[in-house]
């Protein structure tokens, strides 16, 4: 609602504010509708939790917006002008609605929505670890989607409160949390020479080929693999289409392939494929909490606790992690 000062018009009616002019301030309104109802400054200021002096500043905010009075003091309290009578009913109707507004939102419940990329990703782990952290409490959906390229439209639209992903670029008007560094292993078949070891050298796997026909073209997870790939001379290869997890240890299994996985992906078990760690140093990949700022879902905050406090920041002594990433995963979330 918009008003401007027009004295000569019905006095029945709203002002109308002219183009240019600014919107009414909706605390401004709810301390002159206090006024109204307690006749006193002072208890209105009570009841609204701010100072005496806060309240007087709204009302002359307001009056001045208006450009008229209002309220005129005396010793038995405030008593409404002719403007302040004409302007009240639009007043209550204001603060009605506002009211009833931040009732119907505080009321709407619904699950917190998070988005884990894949149910057999580290995600899970994370949001099933906050799950068991909070006693079963909470309640939350998730939903598998396309990562970072489709969280950071549902994530401004509201109809994600949460994105596990890694995060490749800039994530304007979004929250980042650095959540897991999850470390890299090696996939191999049985017969594989390097199967019977307990951890392979990274180094070790100069001038290979490793597998991976999940490598979405622009996905953050195809970019880290590149940048992994870059670092220690090993070949992505990103052939033939995606026929699923079964068949991707399938195809490991046979020996035809070798590929790189993360330590918590739940893979199908299958009786010829080995997972070995990788070390000197650990390929570690970067998982991050991503949420609107503007969010205020209630268990969004106590996801974001429990993330914050048992994030592990990234070692550059033992572990790998592409450049991009460094800067987010050796920053003190609590400063971001």
């Amino acid at each position: 609602m918009e008003l401007s000062n027009n004295r000569h018009a019905d006095k029945s009616q709203p002002p109308v504010v002219h183009e240019g002019e600014g919107d009414l301030d909706l605390a401004a309104v709810r301390a002159f509708f206090a006024v109204t109802e307690d006749r006193y400054f002072s208890e209105a200021a009570a009841r609204l939790g701010i100072s005496q002096q806060a309240i007087s500043k709204r009302i002359a905010r307001l009056e001045s917006d208006l450009g008229m009075r209002l309220l005129s003091r005396s010793r038995t309290g405030a008593e409404l002008t002719e403007d302040g009578k004409a302007f009240l009913p639009h007043a209550r109707a204001l603060v009605n609605a506002a009211d009833q507004a931040l009732a119907m939102l505080r009321g709407r419940r619904r699950p917190l929505r998070i988005d884990v990329l894949d149910t057999r990703t580290a995600a899970i782990d994370l949001v099933q670890g906050f799950y068991e952290a909070v006693g079963r409490k909470a309640d939350i959906e998730i939903i598998s989607s396309e990562g970072l390229r489709s969280a950071r439209g549902t994530l401004a639209r509201g109809t994600v409160d949460a994105a596990f992903c890694r995060i490749s670029g800039t994530v304007e008007d979004l929250t980042c949390l650095p959540a897991y560094l999850e470390p890299v292993h090696l996939l191999v078949s049985r017969d594989h020479p390097l199967a019977g070891r307990r951890q392979v050298e990274t180094a070790l796997l100069a001038g290979s080929t490793v597998w991976m026909p999940g490598n979405a073209a622009g996905s953050e997870w195809a970019e880290y693999h590149c940048h992994l790939g870059a670092a220690f001379d090993i070949r992505i290869d990103t052939s033939g289409p995606d026929f699923g997890y079964e068949r991707f240890v399938t195809e490991v299994g046979a020996g035809r392939q070798m590929s790189l996985v993360g330590e918590r992906s739940r893979l199908p078990w299958h009786p010829d494929t080995v997972q070995i760690p990788l070390v000197d140093p650990v390929p570690v990949y970067p998982w991050s909490l991503l949420h609107h700022p503007q969010n205020r879902h209630p268990t969004l905050r106590l996801l974001t606790r429990h993330i914050t406090g048992g994030h592990q920041p990234f070692d550059p002594r033992r572990q790998w992690l592409p450049d991009p990433d460094h800067a987010l995963f050796t920053t003190d979330p609590e400063r971001r």
